[in-house]
């Protein structure tokens, strides 16, 4: 970065002195007196005008030029070039989606996948700085992104997530288990799950706590966030006469949400509605904040040289103006 600063910035109040001469000049051709007086100018009506008289003010305005740019040469100009180098102890993180059917219940607007959809996204905007992937599970998991700093082909692939995109079910060990090995190999500082489900586990090869056991061992924190109102919560059925809602039971295994987030280091969260989910995610925001070091240094150049040379070459063409083509004599 490049910006400009003078350093005797005080020397601008000699600009000042300008308008003065001017006026100064001014007030002088008006009180020259002819050096004869003709009773009518008819005769030199088609005259044309003489080089003197055409550029008879041009050694004032290159005077006021030349002691301008001198001024201003005094004042010294310089040159700040400006370089900051951002180190950034970057942090990992898996984002692990449950994408069953039952994250299609109305208990979060217009429903659960959808606020954990953008809620999510809007996180993700925070975290600039930050290699992020994406994870989803039900009854199996898969990798939707792998970790990436390009947060724009992560958001595109996020778009594609939604519920009942591969079997049903929920397998919460699978889906942390997949999360793990995002992230196992990573030389980040600091390595994180987020994981939010709105079920209990019921399927799959891994159970949670063994996965929590190894995403200990490789210094992965996990944040569970169970997702769904207390009670019941309406839940849309495709019918032949349309969509009707019926209310099921919210189960979450809260106890299991709390293992897995303790014996990680991480925390445990149960969002009940839209407002709490953002609440959760902006708490682990700031839990993780990444660290910055901006290590900055400026370099000072002088600028002022053009500005006599010009001064110089205003003042040269004056004299030469003055006493050379219109022959002022002092």
């Amino acid at each position: 970065m490049m910006n400009v600063h003078f350093a005797n910035p005080e020397l601008f109040y000699f600009l000042l002195l300008i308008p003065l001469l001017i006026l100064i000049y001014i007030f002088r051709i008006k009180n020259i007196k002819p050096s004869f007086i003709v009773s009518s100018t008819a005769a030199f009506a088609k005259t044309k005008p003489s080089f003197k008289q055409r550029f008879r003010h041009l050694w004032f305005i290159l005077r006021i030029l030349s002691l301008a740019l001198l001024i201003i040469a005094l004042a010294r100009p310089q040159s700040v070039s400006q370089k900051q180098t951002v180190t950034t102890e970057g942090i990992d993180i898996v984002l692990a989606l449950d994408v069953s059917t039952s994250m299609l219940a109305e208990d979060l607007k217009p429903n659960r996948i959808d606020a954990a959809k953008k809620t999510a996204v809007d996180f993700i905007a925070k975290r600039q700085n930050d290699r992020i992937g994406l994870v989803v599970f039900s009854g199996e998991s898969f990798t939707q992104c792998p970790i990436t700093i390009d947060h724009d082909v992560l958001n595109n692939l996020f778009e594609n997530v939604k519920s009942g995109m591969i079997e049903d079910g929920t397998a919460i060990g699978n889906g942390l288990a997949t999360s793990v090995s995002r992230l196992k190999d990573s030389k980040a500082k600091s390595k994180i799950i987020i994981l939010l489900t709105d079920g209990v586990n019921n399927m799959g090869s891994i159970a949670p706590l063994t996965a929590a056991d190894i995403a200990k061992s490789f210094g992965i924190r996990v944040y569970t966030i169970g997702v769904g109102t207390m009670g019941k919560a309406p839940y849309p059925l495709k019918t032949p006469f349309g969509v009707q809602y019926r209310n099921v039971d919210v189960e979450i295994d809260e106890v299991l949400m709390g293992k897995i987030s303790d014996l990680t280091d991480g925390k445990y969260y149960r969002a009940t509605n839209n407002k709490t989910l953002e609440k959760i995610y902006n708490d682990i925001d700031h839990l993780e904040k990444t660290k910055t070091e901006v290590a900055s240094f400026k370099k000072h150049k002088e600028e002022f040289f053009p500005l006599v040379l010009a001064g110089l070459i205003f003042f040269i063409l004056e004299l030469l103006l003055r006493y050379v083509f219109i022959k002022t004599i002092p």
